[in-house]
């Protein structure tokens, strides 16, 4: 059995590997395909692992890949009989599998047939535009607190990070919805009491500790939530969306001042300008100023030269 081990391995290392190598000598293009092909392949495998790993499939993915070594092995020690078993079974296991992972499948076609195609592959929206969105349903669940005069405090982080603030909460990691923060919010729920934080288009942390302000000059009538919101705002450049208990009202904190009684969509038109417009258009700004500057500098390096080919 040994020697028929030995025979198979160097029949498949000479006919397989070494041939190969030998097309690879005699034409270098095929590599750049190979890992071309490779790269693809290795791809599309981590974009099914990452649609299937979630699901049910993914224990059964573990079965089906135990079953391809087995055949594999049994076909290299030459159990003739326990190979032509399996191999049987791996024929008829294509309709199997189209029959376990329909589900997956049909979700995947779905998602290559619509606009979910970059979702598909793993690729995030414009961070623009999703933080546009997270800002809407922040817009969405300080109206419904407001409503049920549910007192909250929700801090948007913009570039002067606050993990330090965020390590006083409980992680949360959380995809940014309306429905969640009026769930922490809820009196009488663990979550309820202290500040949640949106950092990085998620929700960070709930029950964060913020620093109070302590000025002598701001108004006696305003709550612990105003002081901490007013305290974090002038501590760092987050916007802070503050919720009365008492009377309802929303409020905005913004570099140490404190916009009172804010209608929803002067809320929205406040959050968009601070947190989307400044921020991007700054960033975008920025990267043209760059590129002109990058060009600027080839021009004359290009003039330069003439200027020093005319000279010779």
């Amino acid at each position: 059995m040994v020697i028929n081990l030995g025979m198979n391995w160097e029949n498949f290392y000479k006919d397989n590997i070494m041939s190969y190598i030998k097309s690879l000598q005699e034409n270098p293009f095929e590599l750049i395909t190979l890992i071309l092909d490779l790269a693809i392949v290795i791809f599309l495998l981590y974009c099914f692992f990452k649609v299937v790993r979630g699901s049910r499939a993914w224990q059964l993915i573990k079965g089906i890949a135990l079953f391809i070594i087995a055949t594999w092995v049994s076909g290299l020690l030459n159990l003739k009989i326990l190979n032509w078993i399996l191999t049987g079974i791996m024929n008829l296991g294509v309709i199997a599998i189209i029959v376990i992972f329909q589900p997956e499948l049909r979700r995947g076609l779905e998602q290559l047939g619509t606009n979910k195609l970059t979702k598909f592959f793993g690729i995030d929206k414009d961070v623009s535009m999703k933080t546009k969105e997270d800002i809407y349903k922040v817009v969405i669940a300080a109206t419904e607190l407001s409503k049920a005069k549910t007192g909250a405090l929700i801090v948007l982080e913009r570039d002067i990070k606050i993990q330090d603030i965020i390590a006083t909460g409980i992680p949360m990691d959380a995809d940014v919805s309306p429905q969640l923060l009026v769930n922490i919010f809820e009196p009488k729920t663990p979550l309820h009491d202290g500040a949640a934080i949106i950092a990085g288009n998620k929700i960070a942390a709930a029950a964060c500790v913020l620093p109070l302000a302590d000025d002598k000059d701001i108004a006696k009538e305003l709550g612990t939530r105003h002081r901490a919101a007013i305290g974090i705002s002038k501590e760092s450049d987050s916007i802070v969306v503050v919720i009365s208990e008492e009377t309802g009202k929303i409020s905005v904190a913004k570099d140490g001042t404190l916009i009172a009684d804010v209608r929803e969509d002067v809320l929205k038109k406040i959050l968009i300008s601070n947190v989307v417009t400044k921020r991007f258009t700054t960033e975008r700004k920025e990267r043209k100023d760059k590129l002109k500057k990058i060009k600027e500098n080839m021009k004359k390096e290009k003039v330069k030269q003439e200027e020093n080919q005319e000279s010779k």
